[in-house]
C-alpha cells in the first residue's frame, strides 16, 4: 500500500455527524438507503446512500452518530445526489459495519 504524507491525510475532511433522517432507496442498483446527516452548524445537513440494509435497520439508524468523509465530489446515483460518504468496515464482500465514535462528540467535529 502507497504511503501518503501528513499533508496528504490532512486535505481529507472527516467529520462527525448524527443520521437525522433515511429513507429505502428502491432506485438504487443494489439495496440501499437514503441518508441524511446533520454536521453541524458550519456544514449543516448532507445526504448521501448507504448500502448498509443487510446489518442495519431504519429504526436502528435513526439518531446514530457516524464518521463520513465530506469533502468528496458529490456523485449522482440513480435520481439522488450523494454530497458525503459514511465510512464503514466491509465484510465478507458485500456487508458494512459503520465506523462510529467510541461516545457522543458534537456533530462536526473533525477526525484528528
Amino acid at each position: 500500500m502507497e504511503t501518503i504524507s501528513w499533508q496528504d491525510f490532512q486535505k481529507i475532511d472527516i467529520r462527525v455527524g448524527t443520521i437525522i433522517k433515511i429513507e429505502d432507496f428502491e432506485k438504487a442498483r443494489n439495496p440501499s438507503y437514503k441518508v441524511w446527516v446533520d454536521l453541524g452548524e458550519e456544514l449543516g445537513i448532507k445526504k448521501t446512500s448507504a448500502q448498509i440494509t443487510q446489518i442495519y435497520n431504519k429504526e436502528e439508524l435513526l439518531n446514530k452518530q457516524v464518521i463520513c468523509v465530506c469533502n468528496f465530489p458529490s456523485k449522482q446515483i440513480a435520481d439522488f445526489m450523494s454530497e458525503i460518504l459514511i465510512t464503514g468496515f466491509v465484510q465478507n464482500n458485500k456487508s458494512v459495519v459503520l465506523a462510529i465514535p467510541e461516545r457522543t462528540v458534537p456533530n462536526g467535529s473533525r477526525l484528528a
